[in-house]
């Protein structure tokens, strides 16, 4: 920070910053969670055709007591700090330089952060004080999920016409203008991150770690097309989600919750649209695609052929069956995960 001048020096000063201001707050918030009794409660879970999933809650009772909604302070923390410290950069002589309008591009990246960050506490809200088994002001999953792709035609409609974003990069190919198709194929994709980054959702550190990967590789490519608000964004969001990690890795004292994995998946693939590069991000979220993959199969089998493909799903939880352990997973996965990270800012840059 000490030589504003330098970009690659601000932003990791950035970085730096909002991972010691995270971290702070962390066991005070961790504190307060746990006085508000908002944590893991044992209960029967279910999945989307309200069927019980005993192997699910078989795995995953060790993680009751646990406090859940890391996620909001995450998004808490990234949003004060950019709107404090953004106006900032021009009085330390930063340029500031944007592929975009700058604050349609800002509005649309907090309105995803915020708006299925604010989807996901009401599920967390719901699900951890079981307003849900009381009918509560409940909504069902498939008016969640009515909603999610409300929000998600509203964020394709505003990268269309405010950004005018309408092209598509194959890599080895080109660049194809594909017109108003970009609208339903950029709110599938927010969609299905949203949902994949959700199911990832299931074992210690395994989704903060592919975020934080996945944030690294974006890192580099908002760098080199020189987009400064969306580089500081993704400097502040990966500070936070590292403080994070320091608790959620394996016992985890703290875990993302619905809050933080619907807003962070959304806004992956915001950010992944907004570089022109949805390929890419397809490879360097492929882990997340993979666990979706896998949910889907399962459940469409057995909505229409009654049985199942695999013995449970998603295949984090089928390691687990077959007896796999969750910090052996979870770092494997890691692995995998840089390696398509690589893989995917490679292709982008071809």
């Amino acid at each position: 920070m000490s030589n504003p001048a330098n970009p690659l020096a601000l932003l990791l000063g950035l970085l730096i910053f909002s991972f010691v201001t995270t971290s702070v707050l962390l066991v005070p918030f961790i504190n307060l969670l746990y006085n508000l009794r908002f944590i893991r409660a044992a209960q029967k879970t279910k999945d989307a055709f309200n069927k019980p999933t005993p192997i699910f809650d078989k795995f995953h009772q060790h993680k009751q007591g646990t406090p859940v909604g890391g996620g909001l302070l995450i998004i808490g923390v990234v949003s004060l700090l950019f709107a404090i410290l953004f106006p900032l950069m021009k009085y330390l002589g930063v340029t500031i330089t944007h592929v975009y309008p700058i604050n349609d591009e800002i509005n649309i990246i907090f309105f995803a952060f915020i708006s299925f960050g604010l989807l996901g506490l009401y599920d967390d809200f719901m699900k951890f004080f079981k307003f849900e088994s009381t009918g509560f002001f409940g909504l069902r999953l498939r008016h969640k999920f009515l909603i999610q792709w409300v929000l998600a035609f509203i964020l394709a409609f505003l990268l269309y016409f405010n950004l005018k974003i309408d092209i598509f990069y194959l890599p080895f190919i080109g660049v194809f203008t594909i017109g108003w198709w970009f609208i339903p194929l950029s709110a599938f994709v927010i969609v299905s991150f949203a949902n994949a980054v959700n199911i990832t959702d299931g074992l210690d550190g395994l989704s903060g770690g592919l975020l934080m990967i996945a944030l690294f590789a974006f890192w580099i490519l908002s760098g080199s097309i020189l987009d400064t608000p969306l580089s500081f964004f993704l400097a502040l969001w990966l500070g936070a989600i590292v403080a994070f990690l320091y608790f959620n890795i394996y016992p985890a004292r703290i875990l993302l919750g619905d809050v933080g994995s619907l807003s962070f998946g959304a806004t992956l693939a915001v950010v992944g649209i907004l570089l022109g590069k949805v390929m890419a991000l397809v490879i360097i979220g492929g882990i997340f695609i993979f666990e979706i993959f896998t949910s889907l199969v399962q459940l469409l089998s057995k909505k229409f052929r009654n049985k199942k493909v695999f013995p449970v799903a998603p295949f984090h939880l089928l390691l687990q069956y077959h007896g796999w352990e969750e910090p052996k997973i979870v770092q494997r996965a890691w692995l995998a995960g840089i390696m398509l990270a690589i893989f995917g800012v490679w292709m982008a840059m071809v």
